[in-house]
């Protein structure tokens, strides 16, 4: 189930560093994950059936699986950084964090290089419309939202944990979550520009 994860994570490895942003605050937290709400909303607004099940080729995604592959990898990804923030903090270990969080945020983004999901995480197109992937995305994103809200931005960032390119605190896995996002809705893009996309 986590392959498809390990697989970005991978690749965001590879990108360089940069100069570390403002972004130790829950304010840019909850900034980046309503960004990526409301651009997913403005790519997929009125569009028809016929739109969100289209695919540009017999294996790739349409949109519908686009965005049910995005609210199920977010349940995912939540409820594994759910997991570490359970466990002790373990500030000790902050200086082992050497990835910056908008590394992590425009590597996510990087479409250049692709990921196979696992089937688990694969849609099977299940949202007909707009309307019904965006509910169904956004009662599963306000769950996120809620638990961001109430935790303390020194908890997020006293959790430190492995991934496949070195540690990252709780706090960069939420990016991580709302970064997937953000990547999905590129691929969204991708497919409204194909060639044979209906009108």
């Amino acid at each position: 189930m986590k392959n498809s994860i390990l697989g970005i994570l991978f690749l965001i490895a590879g990108l360089p560093l940069t100069a570390q942003q403002n972004t130790n605050n829950n304010e840019f937290l909850l900034n980046y994950f309503e960004d990526t709400t409301e651009n997913l909303q403005e790519e997929i607004s009125g569009l028809s059936e016929e739109q969100m099940h289209f695919k540009p080729s017999e294996n790739e995604w349409s949109i519908s699986q686009c965005i049910e592959h995005i609210i199920l990898t977010e349940k995912m990804l939540f409820e594994m950084a759910k997991t570490e923030l359970k466990k002790p903090e373990n500030p000790e270990r902050k200086g082992e964090v050497k990835f910056k969080d908008e590394d992590l945020i425009e590597g996510i983004k990087d479409r250049s290089k692709k990921a196979q999901a696992t089937d688990e995480l694969t849609g099977t197109g299940q949202y007909n419309s707009p309307e019904a992937a965006m509910v169904a995305f956004n009662e599963q994103r306000q769950i996120i939202l809620d638990f961001i809200e109430k935790t303390p931005v020194e908890t997020f960032r006293n959790h430190i944990s492995d991934s496949p390119f070195g540690a990252v605190d709780a706090y960069q896995s939420m990016l991580f979550i709302a970064g997937h996002t953000a990547r999905h809705t590129l691929q969204i893009e991708e497919i409204k520009a194909s060639e044979d996309f209906p009108e």
